[in-house]
């Protein structure tokens, strides 16, 4: 079992991605909200990934996040749901957004997401409300920063992304700085701490 890739992006698309691991190109399919994050290519990623077997062949599906992957198994294990339209139903809502649909049995916000029908979308409800409510808790995401510090986070999450880290590690690294108790309008002081929590 392939646990996980590490390797060069070779190509992208919004649907999969190419990673060259030891002279071998791995076609990777993906979700947006993983291909959003993907640094650019002929750079270094670590994917998440889950092996699918069909008479065709082998499948590999990546994720940069246990949160993406941990969903994608929960859908594949619903009755109509495969490993396409699973990785489709991620890139067309937030893992967040999901989490919460799921949770509260919210039937007409599923059904709003591409390729999830009415019977479809009460059938995930059904099957996966209690096997979520977990994740609901323990992967909530925390309140972003009041409006005088906004402008001070997008400057930081923007500094860092162009230096080459992954958005989404860029804002956890940023919030635990602004957490830490000093001045959250100080860009270098900042700026600082969020470089020194992404290098240890």
């Amino acid at each position: 079992m392939i646990a996980q890739l590490k390797g060069k992006i070779s190509t992208k698309a919004p649907d999969l991605v190419t990673i060259e691991v030891g002279g071998i190109g791995f076609e990777v399919f993906i979700p947006l909200s993983t291909y959003y994050d993907l640094p650019d290519r002929g750079q270094e990623v670590i994917l998440l990934t889950r092996i699918i077997m069909r008479e065709e062949g082998l499948f590999i599906y990546g994720f940069l996040t246990a949160q993406e992957r941990s969903l994608f198994d929960l859908l594949c294990g619903v009755s109509g749901i495969g490993p396409r339209l699973a990785t489709n139903i991620l890139s067309g809502i937030s893992p967040q957004e999901l989490i919460g649909a799921l949770s509260t049995g919210d039937s007409d916000r599923l059904q709003a997401i591409p390729g999830v029908g009415k019977k479809l979308a009460a059938r995930m409800a059904l099957e996966l409300q209690e096997k979520v409510k977990g994740m609901a808790t323990e992967l909530s995401p925390q309140p972003e920063p009041a409006f005088a510090e906004r402008e001070v986070w997008e400057d930081l999450i923007s500094a860092l992304v162009n230096l080459g880290y992954q958005r989404q590690k860029a804002v956890r690294a940023v919030r635990s700085a602004m957490a830490a108790g000093g001045d959250n309008s100080n860009f270098e002081s900042l700026i600082k701490e969020a470089l020194r929590l992404l290098t240890t």
